[in-house]
């Protein structure tokens, strides 16, 4: 049995990833309660192999604190005893989940007479904090709509199944802010930037001239290799630790060209070792 956990912030995505396991075949089951999850044993979960090939289950702050405090442990027993369980965290920048709960007119499950909605946000992500550090992957969704998120989710779990470890390569803008659920992060604003070129402002990392004009310079190429050379001499190690996922943040000023190409390139080189590679531009469609 596989058992997928899906937990995070109130407002950052949590039934779209749900929507998107239970269409990839996973018994999904929304708001257990963690006392639940707690009496459940590896001998239950194997017994019902047969039934339930692949289980998730939806974790949030309607749980009580005190079995969110206690949801480490939980997992760590079940992880230990051979069961495949694997935590996904979904969250957000509390800009973007206020303007979303604004937009839906829905009610933060956190909020009363006494807490308004953005001491609600805060409030969750401290109650939640013991599962986020023992997620096995965080996706931040400020930036991705529905659609894309359930893209991410699919692609992701879908390769993690295959057995090896998925990497996701992603560009960003740092004028935009840096992701917060990455491993890595590499700062390529160095590079000469397309964006002073009239010809090529209105276009990205992933037109030929764009990457013409970038492998002009050998800055480039050098920047490309030392990630490459990074990302080959430590990737077997995260992979000896069993981790299931990684992932690489590229930034530049804007989001659309360096980062962008550099990503493209790099993922070329890697899928060779790692067919896994993913890749996720967070400033272009």
């Amino acid at each position: 049995m596989r058992v997928i956990v899906i937990s995070g912030l109130a407002g950052s995505g949590k039934s779209v990833a749900l929507d998107m396991l239970e269409d990839l075949g996973y018994y999904c089951i929304d708001n257990l309660p963690i006392s639940l999850l707690r009496d459940i044993t590896a001998d239950t979960l194997r017994e019902q192999d047969h039934h339930f090939e692949k289980l998730a289950v939806g974790v949030d702050a309607r749980a009580r604190a005190v079995d969110i405090r206690g949801f480490p442990e939980r997992i760590a027993s079940l992880k230990s005893a051979g069961i495949d369980i694997q935590v996904i965290y979904l969250e957000a920048s509390p800009e973007v989940i206020l303007r979303r709960y604004s937009e839906t007119r829905r009610k933060h499950p956190l909020t009363n007479e006494n807490r308004p909605l953005i001491e609600a946000v805060e409030a969750d992500r401290e109650l939640l904090r013991p599962i986020a550090e023992q997620a096995d992957l965080v996706l931040d969704t400020s930036h991705s709509n529905i659609h894309q998120l359930r893209e991410l989710v699919r692609t992701r779990v879908e390769a993690s199944t295959d057995g090896g470890m998925s990497i996701l390569l992603q560009s960003f803008g740092f004028k935009h802010g840096v992701p917060d659920a990455v491993d890595f992060v590499f700062d390529v604003r160095c590079l000469p930037n397309p964006h002073w070129i009239e010809a090529l402002r209105s276009k990205t990392g992933r037109d030929e001239a764009v990457a013409q004009h970038l492998e002009k310079s050998p800055e480039t190429s050098k920047m490309l290799a030392d990630i490459g050379d990074f990302a080959e001499t430590w990737l077997p190690s995260f992979q000896r630790e069993n981790r299931a996922y990684i992932t690489i943040a590229i930034g530049c000023t804007g989001g659309k060209h360096r980062s962008v190409y550099l990503v493209e390139k790099l993922a070329e080189r890697l899928k060779k070792n790692y067919p896994l590679t993913l890749v996720r531009h967070t400033e272009i469609p």
